[in-house]
């Protein structure tokens, strides 16, 4: 039985069911035409069980229900989000993406604020790979794999 949303919650606050509803809609329409972030989704361009799974999480984290919690546990963000490479570019793309679904629902400053103070903690929390170094996109080993000097070598030839 989902537990009932607490009156003093920023759930009720700001609308409650309703309100979260149309936050996730206009997120999840906005990652749709994002090719960059859509292709971390294992279901596409089909997302109805990631917009349940965000809704029901972002409202019991803002004090509504526990439906997140009864259907899937524990919430172990980056768990979930480990099998999918997260870096700074992934979470700018969904910080952009979660700021125009806030623009659309119109709350007052101070609940849109404290909403989006969570979803840059959030976002950069859920970070686990590391940005390439000078645009490369992986460890260049080579120029140590083509010297036969060691750096001791180096040393009592300069």
């Amino acid at each position: 039985m989902t537990a009932p949303q607490r009156p003093d919650s920023v759930f009720a606050a700001v609308g409650g069911h309703a309100t979260f509803t149309t936050l996730v809609d206009a997120f999840y329409a906005s990652v749709a035409e994002d090719e960059y972030l859509i292709s971390m989704y294992p279901e596409g361009h089909e997302l109805d069980g990631a917009k349940h799974r965000l809704q029901t999480f972002l409202e019991q984290y803002f004090g509504g229900p526990t439906t997140y919690q009864e259907e899937r546990g524990h919430p172990r963000l980056r768990m979930r989000h480990n099998p999918y490479p997260v870096d700074t570019k992934a979470k700018e793309h969904w910080l952009h993406h979660m700021r125009k679904a806030l623009d659309t629902v119109k709350l007052p400053p101070m609940y849109d604020n404290l909403m989006w103070d969570y979803f840059e903690r959030a976002a950069t929390a859920m970070i686990n790979t590391p940005d390439p170094l000078d645009g490369r996109t992986r460890l260049d080993i080579s120029a140590s794999q083509t010297d036969p000097q060691t750096p001791q070598d180096r040393s009592t030839h300069e």
